[in-house]
């Protein structure tokens, strides 16, 4: 079956599923499953209809050619469609291309002070507003689960649950490690110094996408520790589980409530073991190959941001942007996004 012939299929499907939108259905996830197969078909089929419609008027511009007073004018024709098409064809191939069950979602956001002391506990904090405020533009939620401050500001540890639309297969392209060259304030001969903190995105798992035995959780209790108000030292409200099977821990100690630091904290884990189970899946997939963007290696240096040259370099599609201010700020962080996105796609593209 040639190229064609395979979008030709594709609209015969997208009529059936709309037929069958027009029925009534007794399942309403049954309903569901339809529903989101015909939406997902209908960015190909308003592409197929364009490819279609040039390949059609490209045969008629071949055919008018023959004739000397039409020629001119039908060679323009022809050669302007003969252009357009392949770049419709590859973006046709981009849309049917499968699609990450997980780009969806909502997601957890880790973020850790690595090598650099108090500077990379700053830096992390650095990368949370940076995050904090991209949320706010795309018009996300974004709510600290836990998090543990540095001394001298700036957090060693920050994660926190962003909701909203696409949220995952917006970010999941940002784990990893950030590394930062700028001078610190604390440095009286104005050298540069390097530090960096670790990034980690999973998607928000449900209970449906993952099950949790209770046989092999370890729930522990403890007082809470550091700000957070009179509470701290004297309930036990402060949550630890282990998965006993993997070995994974997780906690939380910022509610009040025993029950709302477990809540939490499940969720934290529901979302580790899931992108576990993810990796897992994408590694076998990939014969064990890591491809050059999306790997989630958190050792894997994936950007710089130098500070005295306002730079930042993304290392895995080396792309470099002299405007380090927008992108603290979230506002020119979709120009590294998209440009992850479009490599991811391109490669995937080269492996069909």
């Amino acid at each position: 079956m040639n190229f064609d012939e395979k979008l030709l299929q594709l609209k015969e499907k997208y009529k059936e599923l709309e037929q069958l939108l027009m029925g009534t259905f007794s399942d309403p996830k049954e309903m569901a499953k339809i529903s989101k197969e015909y939406s997902d078909l209908k960015e190909v089929i308003v592409l197929a209809d364009e490819y279609l419609k040039m390949k059609n008027d490209m045969a008629q511009a071949e055919e008018m050619m023959k004739d000397d007073s039409l020629k001119e004018i039908a060679e323009a024709e022809y050669y302007e469609c003969k252009e357009k098409i392949p770049e419709i064809e590859k973006q046709i191939k981009i849309a049917l291309l499968p699609k990450d069950e997980a780009d969806d979602k909502n997601a957890i956001l880790e973020i850790r002070a690595g090598t650099g002391g108090d500077e990379a506990a700053i830096f992390a904090g650095d990368l949370f507003n940076m995050y904090k405020c991209y949320a706010e533009l795309k018009g996300w939620n974004l709510e600290v689960i836990s998090y543990h401050e540095n001394e001298a500001g700036g957090f060693k540890e920050i994660i926190s649950n962003i909701t909203g639309a696409g949220v995952f297969g917006r970010l999941k392209f940002e784990s990893g490690a950030h590394r930062v060259q700028r001078v610190p304030e604390t440095e009286s001969q104005g050298r540069v110094h390097t530090s960096a903190a670790t990034v980690a995105v999973m998607p928000e798992a449900e209970e449906v996408d993952i099950e949790i035995l209770d046989k092999d959780l370890r729930i522990d209790t403890y007082r809470a520790s550091g700000a957070g108000g009179q509470h701290v030292n004297k309930t036990d409200s402060a949550i630890r589980i282990t998965h006993i099977p993997t070995n994974t821990v997780v906690q939380c100690q910022d509610e009040r409530s025993q029950f709302k630091n477990k809540e939490r904290a499940m969720k934290m884990l529901r979302s580790k073991l899931y992108e576990a189970q993810r990796q897992k899946i994408d590694s076998e997939r990939a014969g064990l190959r890591k491809s050059q963007v999306g790997t989630g290696d958190r050792s894997d240096k994936i950007r710089t941001y130098n500070y005295p040259q306002n730079r930042v370099t993304d290392h895995r599609v080396n792309l470099t942007l002299y405007k380090l201010d927008y992108v603290m700020r979230g506002e020119a962080l979709d120009e590294i996004i998209d440009k992850l996105i479009t490599e991811d796609q391109i490669q995937r593209l080269s492996e069909l």
